[in-house]
């Protein structure tokens, strides 16, 4: 049975994600008018008065009336309190009263006009000093106690009371005198008594108690309805008698008679809507501790499924601004976003599928292994499409410069050919490649060359059949303006494509016969984005085709020759040396627990810490040889990456210089890069990070 704490979670990230979705396309609805009360002329001339009336709130009675993060007054009761203020022109100040029980002379001396969410019964309407309003909450209460309990009506309980509901308690003891009563200071007293088992149960507002139990602390105890036990709640008017100083009897009644008309102003939609808004606005947050320990990989999952939905949502957001700013562009970027919502809703239904299908089978170990790698596929595809989508709107923006540095070419081919090897001999294609290579050493940029060629060998693969052929060539001639021209040619012998398709292949999300619903998925960007980056290295991109025959692809850049490329990255003065012992430094408690487990699992010894100092503490007091490697996040308290790299190397110790850094970041700036080698690590690795390139480096 999947707990009642993870169900909840995984409705409400359905929920966010649902919203997330909408809310780009949502548009304000017209503020709701303010009903005529029909006030009487003396109700209408205290209002003229313009006093402000100070308001006392119970602040822990979430989600009816309570104290904010940011110490303000919050809650089904403050918003309709609030729509009070508007419809009846009364001005209003809020402060929270104390916990416990609170006295008429308090209330009197503090100079409170009226106090909200007071319960609507006989024993208030008959108190000396209050006048009670109509009510404007109604709802049930219910009965808190642990699951199983065989609650009746004319039974022996004990009932948990909390200090600050002393009216309740007179109530009980009239409606249950055989309950037997204990007091406790706060309701979170009262859940922990109910949960522990000092007591049998509590009584409690509906959603006061659905707020409570939501948190997985209580996920034992269930809530029942009390028949006959209706819970209204109502505003009270604190008045003056025997000549005290304060609000009088007469004014009292007249602010209780302009409240009642206003409560009759709303109709019950109206007041639904605030009760709604309480609940969904302020639904308990769950800690990471709660589910960490026992849901570490489900909620990874969907951490990073959130932080993609947010990501891809920002970025839709600011090319609908741009469609807004240019109307030649509209119908582009109409059918972008049209293509867009569907490329990211497929994955995102797919993950959150898998997911409900993660918590179906928790206890099923081949089959929660099997949904995991299809969320690992799922996540690398949206997590490429967030690359694609950022390239193509710095490019489209002007805004991407290229890192042109000394470049081997032959080293660039040769790593392509790597990497494409292994997939291309599991569909058994002839992969060839022919490198002429005349000029060995270009100043260009070795990671912008390398992604259009492997685009381009990825789509060769992708269409071609197994047994196929794929054939990668290089050329190369000086210009006559001296500049180096490469010529990089992507042949095949897969299906090929129709004249009519050749026209647009290069256009945003062009994707022949919908390939994505067929199996072989890709983000449409991919040649757009080549062709972008060919002409930004003064070259071009450029396809002939045949259907059924296969196609060529030519990708042309130029460059200046170049001498050898220096490398900038620490090397190691002592391989002998080196342990497989890993120092982890990483401030994101997610985030360093993942990797932690990764390489534990993955056969490496590994420790944590939390931040630079620790990190560098942590090596600083190690045994010579103790660590081999150090993953360094860059961003982090107390000393950042960079800092904690230069104070490593410094150490006067054997393997200070020998000890393998590598940096850990998501920000992969040229700028950064550089800092990270000048600091003295020896290599860099983007985040989200890539496990095999990462074991790869270690191993």
């Amino acid at each position: 049975m999947i707990p009642k704490s993870l169900r909840i979670l995984s409705a409400f990230l359905s929920a966010i994600f649902i919203f997330l979705c909408f809310s780009v396309y949502l548009i304000p609805s017209a503020e709701d008018a303010v009903p005529d009360p029909g006030y009487t002329p003396e109700e209408s001339e205290y209002i003229a008065r313009g006093k402000t009336l100070k308001v006392g709130y119970v602040q822990d009675r979430i989600p009816v009336s309570f104290k904010n993060g940011d110490g303000e007054c919050d809650g089904i009761s403050k918003y309709i309190f609030d729509r009070v203020s508007e419809i009846s022109g009364l001005k209003f100040e809020y402060a929270a009263l104390p916990d416990g029980q609170v006295t008429y002379d308090y209330l009197l001396g503090e100079g409170f006009d009226l106090v909200t969410s007071v319960e609507y019964n006989e024993e208030n309407k008959k108190a000396r000093g209050i006048l009670i309003s109509d009510p404007y909450l109604s709802s049930r209460k219910v009965v808190v106690a642990k699951e199983g309990l065989d609650f009746r009506y004319d039974g022996d309980f004990t009932v948990a009371v909390s200090t600050g509901s002393q009216t309740l308690k007179k109530v009980l003891s009239t409606t249950f005198p055989h309950f037997k009563l204990e007091d406790y200071d706060s309701i979170t007293d009262c859940f922990d008594a109910v949960n522990s088992g000092d007591v049998d149960l509590m009584i409690q507002n509906q959603y006061v108690a659905e707020y409570w139990l939501t948190r997985p602390k209580y996920e034992k105890l269930t809530a029942i309805p009390v028949f006959g036990l209706e819970d209204e709640l109502c505003f009270s008017a604190v008045v003056s008698f025997d000549d005290s100083p304060g609000t009088s009897q007469e004014e009292g009644e007249l602010l209780i008679g302009i409240l009642d008309k206003a409560i009759h102003s709303m109709n019950e939609d109206e007041q639904g809507s605030y009760i709604i808004q309480g609940v969904m606005e302020n639904q308990y947050e769950y800690t990471f501790w709660d589910f960490v320990g026992r849901y570490r990989y489900s909620l990874a999952i969907l951490t990073l499924s959130v932080i993609i939905i947010i990501v891809l949502i920002f970025l839709l957001t600011k090319l609908r601004i741009r469609i807004a700013e240019s109307k030649a562009e509209a119908k582009a970027k109409g059918r972008f976003l049209s293509t867009m919502s569907h490329e990211i809703r497929t994955p995102l239904n797919g993950l959150i599928g898998l997911n409900y299908l993660m918590l179906k089978k928790l206890d099923d170990k081949e089959k929660l292994e099997e949904y995991l790698k299809q969320s690992s596929v799922t996540a690398n595809y949206l997590l490429s499409l967030v690359n694609d989508i950022l390239d193509s709107s710095k490019l489209e923006e002007q805004k991407l410069d290229l890192m042109l540095q000394p470049t081997e070419l032959a080293l660039v081919i040769e790593t392509v050919r790597t990497i494409e090897q292994s997939a291309m001999s599991a569909k058994h294609i002839d992969f060839s490649v022919n490198a002429k290579i005349s000029y060995p050493y270009l100043l260009a940029d070795e990671v912008r060359i390398q992604q259009v060629i492997l685009n381009l060998l990825d789509n060769a693969k992708k269409f071609t059949a197994d047994g196929g052929r794929v054939k990668l060539d290089t050329d190369q001639q000086r210009t006559d303006e001296g500049d180096i021209l490469t010529t990089v040619k992507v042949s095949d012998n897969g299906r090929g494509m129709s004249e009519e398709f050749q026209k647009k292949i290069f256009d945003l999300f062009s994707q022949e016969l919908q390939t994505v619903s067929k199996g072989n998925q890709g983000t449409g960007l991919g040649l757009s984005i080549s062709r972008r980056l060919a002409r930004l290295m003064g070259g071009d991109l450029t396809c002939v085709s045949k259907k059924g025959e296969g196609s060529e692809f030519t990708f042309t850049f130029r460059a200046k020759a170049s001498d050898p490329p220096e490398r900038k990255r620490h090397t190691d003065t002592d391989e002998g040396k080196k342990s497989t012992r890993i120092l982890v430094a990483e401030d994101n408690e997610l985030n360093g627990e993942i990797i932690y487990e990764l390489l534990i699992s993955s056969g490496f010894e590994c420790d944590l810490a939390e931040n630079g100092r620790v990190a560098l503490e942590k090596f600083a007091a190690s045994p010579n040889g103790y660590y081999g490697v150090i993953l360094m996040d860059l961003l982090m308290p107390e000393m950042d990456g960079f800092e904690t790299a230069r104070a490593v190397r410094a150490l006067e110790r054997d393997d200070a210089e020998t000890v393998k850094i590598f940096a850990c970041t998501a920000n992969s700036f040229a700028e950064e890069k550089d800092k990270a080698y000048e600091s003295g690590m020896n290599d860099f690795i983007t985040k989200p990070i890539n496990i095999d390139e990462l074991l790869a480096k270690l191993s």
